[in-house]
């Protein structure tokens, strides 16, 4: 019941919040929006409980994008690029210290400010700006190319659109 319960409440945020806007119909809300409410879990990295690499690797890897299994390894991955917190787009990894000793959680940025996660309560959604992680983050890497994010971060008509005015 707890887990239904927590579930029906992340749904209700996901559209008070207006998250689907930021990616709606996409492929990666499509990914994400599933694992709400799925337990945390030490080394977890499938649907019975994830960790914070576990569950961010498990969805790029639902999108077809292999990541290294750690956060920190993640972080300072060659694959992935540097990006500044305001340039952050939806599919871009997020990192804080939340251990003392340097990346220690991520995340994947979702728009509007917020990020899914696997923290001790399970899969959710945060915004940034709760202190908390405010006050932890790190910084940000992007790990999809421009045509990668426009085939699972964006909604289907806006990419079509966005296309078409360029014809």
């Amino acid at each position: 019941m707890r887990k239904v319960s927590v579930f029906m409440f992340s749904l209700a945020l996901l559209f008070s919040f207006q998250i689907g806007s930021a990616f709606a119909d996409s492929k990666l809300d499509k990914s994400v929006a599933p694992l709400i409410g799925t337990d945390y879990k030490y080394g977890g990295t499938t649907t019975k409980g994830f960790d914070c690499s576990g569950f961010t690797g498990y969805v790029f890897n639902e999108l077809g994008l292999d990541l290294p299994r750690t956060s920190k390894d993640m972080f300072n991955w060659d694959g992935g690029k540097k990006v500044a917190q305001e340039d952050l787009r939806a599919g871009d990894l997020v990192f804080f210290n939340t251990s003392g000793s340097g990346v220690s959680h991520v995340g994947i940025y979702v728009g509007n400010n917020k990020f899914a996660h696997a923290a001790s309560k399970g899969v959710t959604i945060t915004s940034l700006d709760e202190s908390y992680y405010a006050k932890r983050y790190l910084g940000a890497r992007r790990v999809m190319d421009t045509e990668t994010y426009k085939k699972v971060a964006t909604e289907p008509e806006a990419v079509e659109v966005a296309d078409a005015a360029k014809s």
